[in-house]
């Protein structure tokens, strides 16, 4: 455990240190890259507005849209398995969804929604919905065909094979979609905060001092953001592992 944790910190602060040496030691100007000492700095001077950005984009924006479209394709992918013709007309209607590009996407959602945090969410949504869909389909269709018959040969209903076979044998497949839409749900909440935000949010912040070339800043909000996306991985892959403790995956 020590040892894993150990080197990747130590690495870290390998790069950090060589990054400070390197700005000072060749004059780089802190409006093209600022050392890590000025982005803590940034940091601790600017801690409520740190605060309240985070709050706008990650609690209002990212996990709403990633609970509504986590749900909205957890409920799709049932009634998709259910129905055989359903998976040969919405899969393509939803794979053209998945390739909307999130820059033309949000403006649409901004003038649908409006400035505030419900436009992000609904973008958000829009962009793990596919990936969630493809996993838990993946994850309902990976039941064999011997586990399928002893269930039929009990006389078990279709929830009934459901929830108690297709169901848990999915679990891998849905955290596996989990992990890939935390990080788009952290990106498109950002994004589309740059097409349409009130006065905070991590993308307004983002943008604005980037126009301002207060590059120490910009560098604060990319931290918080990689901070909080690697949070939100773990709590899913430590979600994960209670959960599917059984699974072969989670052995060792």
């Amino acid at each position: 455990m020590i040892e894993r944790i150990g080197w990747p910190v130590g690495f870290g602060i390998l790069v950090l240190a060589l990054w400070e040496v390197g700005v000072r030691a060749f004059g780089v100007s802190p409006a093209i890259l600022p050392p890590p000492s000025a982005i803590w700095a940034a940091i601790i001077s600017s801690g409520p507005t740190l605060w309240g950005d985070w709050v706008q984009t990650v609690v209002k924006g990212a996990l709403n849209g990633l609970w509504m479209g986590t749900l909205a394709a957890l409920v799709l992918a049932v009634i998709i398995d259910r129905f055989d013709f359903l998976k040969r007309g919405l899969l393509p209607v939803a794979n053209f969804f998945a390739a909307l590009p999130i820059v033309g996407l949000a403006p649409i959602m901004v003038m649908w929604f409006g400035f505030d945090w419900h436009s992000k969410a609904a973008v958000v949504a829009v962009m793990v919905f596919f990936p969630m869909l493809v996993n838990i389909l993946g994850g309902l269709a990976a039941v064999d065909t011997m586990q399928r018959d002893l269930m039929r040969t009990y006389g078990a209903s279709h929830v009934q094979t459901l929830t108690k076979l297709r169901g848990p044998a999915a679990l891998p497949f849905l955290f596996n979609g989990l992990k890939i839409a935390t990080s788009l749900a952290l990106i498109g909440a950002i994004v589309a905060e740059y097409f349409g935000s009130p006065i905070r949010g991590m993308g307004f912040r983002i943008s604005t001092e980037m126009g301002r070339l207060a590059t120490d800043m910009v560098w604060a909000e990319i931290v918080v953001s990689a901070v909080t996306g690697t949070a939100l991985y773990g709590i899913v892959a430590g979600i994960e592992r209670k959960v599917t403790f059984w699974h072969p995956s989670q052995r060792g």
